[in-house]
């Protein structure tokens, strides 16, 4: 799907949609607890399916209920599964660890861009603890062999998921197991949510260590906050003068993304941004740079392993719309320039998608955005909310 967008200012108040990095995390410890979960999350996404099927294919039982999901852990935990990732990086990274944890026999099916991923260093160490894990084919991996508890080393300058995968492969393997992280720790927060969820559900993680055998407990009823990574379109479009309020967001989250309130206010000059905790923001914040007065952003080399390259991505992006940018290995510079319009190739990556519909907004001619149904991986409802709010767009399928 292509849509033809018609340049103009939105307005109105909109509401957060569930944090997606929450909503897997919450998924995965109610899934191995030791009694139901109720889980509200009253938006869902392609993502959050993703892992919600993989688990049920682990043995959970959860139900999609009018504002939530209902979850029965998991009591028998089958000897082979196949988990449909679909093109989710975090069900893939957050879940192999885990069948590793269980013994599982299983196959992860991946689709789009996943499969070119890294996983390393995560693979070698999963099988230097005990683990057996190939490629059947390019677009699947199969995990065989069951992990032993100990100490994990894990490079924490690839990933911040690898990390989580292995906290949730230790709260599940029976005795008392270490996450030891070399190098710079990046994006950092997404751990400490990860550690958040754990501690919600009985498990503590104190210096990175665990006493596992399945100890979680079940805190009843959970609800996901407001997304702050896909608020930030929005938040993003009232600061380059959208009269748009953004509802449902908690200024104490453990969302390292919240940044992003504090960020926007210093595009106002021509600043430089420390990427390497908030690879998600720089799309957006890159078109309200190039609106405003420019920025570098640092520490970028981990957006090349995204759903798209998203320096590469980016930097398309801005140079369509009239803008100009460029990169080297591990930073990107935003030129200030009017935003004329254009067409955007999405790359099938929902955050370039949204970005050039936030950037229509102050753009003097129509944007074009192809493949612009790749938003349905975060936020389904998004061209639904974006019309509501007074945006005016055309769909092609051509």
């Amino acid at each position: 799907m292509n849509i033809r967008i018609t340049p103009g200012l939105l307005s109105g108040k909109t509401k957060a949609i569930p944090s997606k990095s929450q909503a897997h995390r919450m998924l995965i410890c109610a899934a191995f607890a030791q009694a139901p979960t109720r889980l509200v999350c009253s938006q869902t996404n392609r993502d959050i399916q993703a892992t919600a099927q993989c688990l049920t294919a682990l043995g959970a039982d959860i139900h999609r209920t009018d504002d939530g999901y209902e979850i029965h852990p998991a009591q028998a935990i089958p000897a082979q599964a196949t988990l449909p990732c679909r093109d989710s990086g975090s069900t893939l990274r957050f879940l192999l660890p885990v069948v590793g944890a269980l013994g599982v026999d299983a196959t992860f099916m991946l689709e789009g861009r996943l499969a070119q991923r890294p996983l390393s260093p995560l693979w070698e160490e999963m099988e230097r603890m005990g683990c057996c894990l190939s490629r059947p084919t390019p677009d699947t991996i199969r995990c065989q062999g069951k992990l032993k508890p100990g100490v994990y080393q894990v490079d924490g300058g690839i990933s911040s998921q690898f990390i989580t995968g292995l906290l949730f492969a230790a709260a599940l393997i029976p005795g008392v197991s270490r996450i030891q992280i070399t190098g710079q720790l990046q994006s950092r927060p997404y751990v400490d949510m990860t550690r958040q969820a754990m501690a919600r559900f009985g498990c503590p993680t104190d210096h990175f260590q665990v006493t596992g055998g399945r100890p979680f407990h079940t805190p009843g009823t959970v609800e996901i906050e407001g997304d702050w990574s896909n608020a930030a379109f929005f938040l993003a479009a009232q600061a380059l003068g959208n009269p748009v309020t953004v509802e449902n967001l908690a200024v104490d989250s453990p969302q390292g993304d919240r940044a992003v309130a504090q960020i926007l206010p210093q595009l106002e000059n021509h600043c430089e941004i420390d990427a390497g905790d908030i690879p998600d923001l720089v799309p957006i914040l890159a078109v309200a740079a190039a609106a405003r007065h420019g920025a570098v952003f640092r520490h970028i080399r981990r957006l090349r392993l995204k759903e798209s390259d998203r320096v590469a991505t980016v930097c398309a992006t801005l140079n369509a719309l009239g803008a100009r940018a460029e990169s080297d290995e591990d930073s990107l510079t935003v030129f200030p320039a009017p935003l004329t319009g254009g067409t955007v190739d999405s790359a099938n990556d929902h955050r370039i998608a949204m970005s050039a519909a936030i950037a229509a907004t102050v753009c003097t001619g129509p944007v074009t955005i192809l493949g612009a149904e790749c938003v349905e991986k975060s936020d389904p409802q998004f061209w639904a909310e974006y019309r509501r709010l007074g945006g005016t767009y055309e769909q092609y399928l051509w």
